[in-house]
């Protein structure tokens, strides 16, 4: 007998029983293949890693992409019908400092190991509530730069008393505990605190007289690892320097964490299993001061060999560590220091001990790639290098960049931060030729983000101004650009928003993502001295919560839009790095605004829409972030004030 369902079907399609079947049978296959076609190019995707990677559940996918459009089509036809959406619940008081893909304890039940456990795993990730992370209950406003650089609030990062006392690094002796306040030496401080001098003592086993004179040797970005709190990077910073400290994920007293909420560079990076998410040849020097890497714990020398990769033709590796400690995974009556570990494998690499001084040692990467040629057969070979960036691979162990056209010397480049037309062509030849990148469209976009910026402080100064009064007994406010420490351009392009922020004074630091399936533009970022990094924005920022005062997102969201990422999140993900006060500004067409703002009342954010083109297609939207969290009697809002 038919049933009752399958007669109103059979009467709406109007067709004969056998027709019927076949229809019936066509919409299942092809319902079948719509759903099979995540899971076979997730599979693809997995496998075409290598068989090291570890392959994700294949259901896991599907779910987050049947989730993804049944919420987007709900939040939709609320927009359509002009109803209020729901806003997003505050999270607990356990996530106040979460940092998603950091799960250590779900990594080891997941069969990870030797350390691999404690990288990022994003796979891994299990379904959580959305909610907005709430700040802790004591958070405070960042001081103002330049004193927010040396004082900052304790109740702003999660760091006990006992962990401060018990540290004994040098960096913590740099520190002092104050009632709500943590303060560092600054570089006028009452007393020397060690940091100019061990900066000059490098200098000088460059050969350079002082520290001042790092950029004419061609020193302008440093990778920090192991950063401690970030002395040495404030110090870098007051050098015109641009250095970027990354350490390993840390549930409480984050050397991350400490430098970010400093306004320093910063962001969790594990320097152990997976290869950092830079191209080959971004830094002019990487600095390890008992960074605790054992470099030598890795067979075929491949954590050293990830230092070579990101490390320029003609750069430096500084590496400061106790000469009477035995370190590495030799047997205890051949253990050497891990400096003459360092030295042993640095011969392969064509690397070569240039200084020492006390117990920090100073190597040099050639600058010839010829040296590579003339090594013994039984060297470190070579990679097999393409084109794409690496994006959280695993170590490989072979020497990278040889053949690339970036391998220009760091003493050949220019002192001043910027692109030479030389350089830009070497790029468009080499990654963007078949994308159309010229130099006349990077000079256009020069000229784009040069007014842009203009108008974007033009249109905040008055909002900041009526939304901020003064605090009793302050001075007059400031231009917003004192307000802002650092920015974190979201879809950065060349990074020319960076180079008009310091081509207008702007003291604030840029951190330029490059969308990991957008235009390669990473490395260009990179050779000018800017700091930057690949992210796939499908997927949470390596940063701990409340790191950055302004999010800037230029045609993000329409990119996104074909990427099967879920706003939402994607928003929630922009909620959570943004400290409470901070700014949002998005720039896209104007269906994708519209979407945003609606998204943005979830968040609890308070949007303005200013149209700043005579394009109707396109519209930039303000979103001013209030922040709102509960005490334990009542809900409270902090006073929007800067």
């Amino acid at each position: 007998m038919t049933s009752p369902w399958y007669k109103t079907v059979s009467s709406v399609f109007g067709l004969r029983p056998r027709i019927k079947g076949l229809l019936f049978f066509i919409l299942g296959v092809v319902a079948l293949l719509t759903i099979l076609s995540p899971l076979t190019s997730t599979s693809y995707e997995a496998s075409s890693t290598g068989s090291s990677t570890r392959v994700p559940n294949i259901y896991s996918n599907y779910r987050r992409i049947k989730e993804q459009a049944a919420v987007d089509y709900l939040d939709l036809r609320s927009l359509s019908l002009g109803t209020s959406l729901k806003e997003f619940p505050l999270c607990g008081k356990e996530r106040e400092s979460y940092v998603p893909c950091y799960n250590v304890t779900g990594n080891l039940l997941a069969g990870l190991q030797e350390g691999d456990e404690l990288d990022r795993h994003c796979e891994f990730e299990r379904e959580k509530e959305r909610c907005v992370v709430r700040p802790p209950r004591d958070y405070k406003i960042p001081l103002r730069w330049p004193l927010g650089r040396d004082i900052i609030w304790s109740g702003n990062v999660k760091i006990t008393k006992d962990q401060f006392l018990s540290s004994g690094t040098v960096t913590t002796r740099l520190m002092l505990l104050e009632e709500n306040q943590i303060t560092f030496h600054s570089e006028d401080g009452l007393i020397f605190d060690g940091v100019k001098d061990y900066a000059r003592q490098i200098a000088e086993m460059i050969g350079l007289g002082s520290d001042t004179e790092f950029a004419q040797a061609g020193v302008r970005t440093v990778l920090d690892i192991g950063c401690g709190f970030g002395s040495f990077g404030a110090h870098l910073v007051s050098l015109k320097l641009m250095p970027i400290c990354i350490a390993k994920y840390e549930a409480t007293g984050s050397q991350v964490q400490l430098a970010l909420e400093r306004g320093l560079p910063a962001m969790i990076g594990n320097f152990f299993s997976k290869q950092l998410p830079y191209p080959a040849l971004s830094f002019d020097m990487v600095h390890c001061a008992q960074c605790g890497i054992t470099w030598d714990i890795k067979a075929d020398a491949m954590l050293l060999l990830e230092v070579d990769r990101v490390l320029k033709p003609g750069g430096y590796f500084v590496l400061t560590s106790p000469t009477n400690k035995a370190q590495g995974n030799l047997p205890d009556t051949k253990k050497t220091s891990i400096s003459t570990r360092v030295n042993e494998l640095s011969k392969k690499i064509c690397w070569s001990l240039t200084a020492q001084q006390d117990e920090s040692f100073l190597w040099q990467k050639t600058a010839d790639s010829n040296c590579y040629s003339s090594r013994s057969q039984d060297s470190i070979p070579l990679c097999k290098d393409g084109d794409s960036v690496p994006y959280y691979h695993p170590l490989v162990p072979c020497i990278s960049g040889t053949t690339s056209k970036r391998w220009i010397p760091i003493q050949n480049r220019s002192a001043v931060a910027g692109t030479t037309s030389a350089e830009l062509e070497i790029h468009g030849n080499l990654f963007c030729i078949l994308s159309g990148i010229k130099p006349e469209e990077f000079s256009e976009d020069t000229q784009v983000w040069r007014s842009a910026l203009k108008n974007y402080w033009s249109l905040l100064t008055p909002l900041i101004f009526s939304d901020h009064p003064k605090r009793p007994g302050d001075e007059d406010p400031l231009p917003p650009f004192n307000m802002i420490r650092n920015v974190m351009d979201m879809n950065a392009r060349f990074g020319n928003l960076n180079s008009a922020l310091l081509e207008q004074g702007k003291s604030a630091w840029v951190m330029n993502v490059v969308p990991v399936n957008a235009r390669n533009t990473l490395p260009i970022i990179l050779d000018r001295g800017f700091a930057g990094v690949l992210h796939d924005w499908c997927e949470p920022f390596p940063t701990y919560p409340r790191t950055y005062d302004m999010l800037h997102a230029n045609e993000l969201l329409t990119h996104l839009s074909s990427e099967r990422c879920s706003l939402m999140d994607l928003f929630l993900e922009m909620d959570r790095i943004l400290r409470p006060e901070g700014w949002v500004v998005i720039s896209d067409k104007l269906g994708v605004i519209e979407m945003a703002r609606a998204m943005a009342t979830r968040v609890r954010w308070e949007a303005r829409v200013i149209d700043l083109q005579d394009d109707p297609d396109d519209a930039s939207c303000k979103l001013l972030r209030e922040i709102i969290y509960f005490s334990r009697t009542e809900e409270e809002h902090l006073k929007k004030v800067l």
